[in-house]
């Protein structure tokens, strides 16, 4: 029997079905944790969201602010701006994300993957983020993101967003 990974096409046809635009619009809150290589937490945050939508001539563009409290009280401010291509094919960029990030959506899921500079400790570091989002129902996203460094998942990330109705 070999390992291999979930993949997106796993989430075809499943419900409800996730819009970006339409769940990533307005005000959002998010609370999280992060787990190292055992499990065990290491930090616990809170995030502030908002998001827009425009159409522009790349395509459906959004725009998604996001405010970091950490347990620690750590604050950390990210800007990502997000690119619908058309058939659940999505791009983005964030002040703290080398290149570009490529999403893929299907049914209820979304895989970001994407490589970042993550600060630690006083120390930066390249990580590779394989991130997944699952929508729950139309108000809630469970977010699970794997922080893989030299092939290794060194940490996970957990956080629950929803919006603010």
């Amino acid at each position: 029997m070999s390992c291999s990974s979930a993949s997106i096409d796993d989430y075809a046809g499943t419900n409800p079905k996730l819009d970006l635009a339409e769940f990533f619009n307005g005000k959002l809150t998010a609370a999280g944790v992060v787990q190292d290589f055992s499990g065990k937490v290491t930090r616990k945050f809170t995030v502030t969201m908002q998001a827009h939508w425009n159409d522009t001539p790349q395509g459906k563009q959004g725009v998604i602010n996001e405010w970091f409290v950490y347990d620690d009280g750590e604050k950390q401010t990210r800007v990502w701006t997000i690119t619908d291509k058309g058939n659940g094919k999505y791009q983005g960029t964030a002040n703290d994300i080398l290149g570009i990030a490529h999403g893929e959506a299907q049914g209820s899921a979304l895989r970001w993957r994407y490589d970042m500079i993550l600060p630690v400790d006083g120390s930066e570091y390249q990580v590779h983020f394989d991130d997944w989002m699952f929508l729950v129902d139309q108000n809630t996203i469970i977010n699970k993101s794997d922080i893989i460094k030299f092939g290794l998942t060194v940490a996970q990330v957990t956080l629950v967003i929803s919006k603010q109705v």
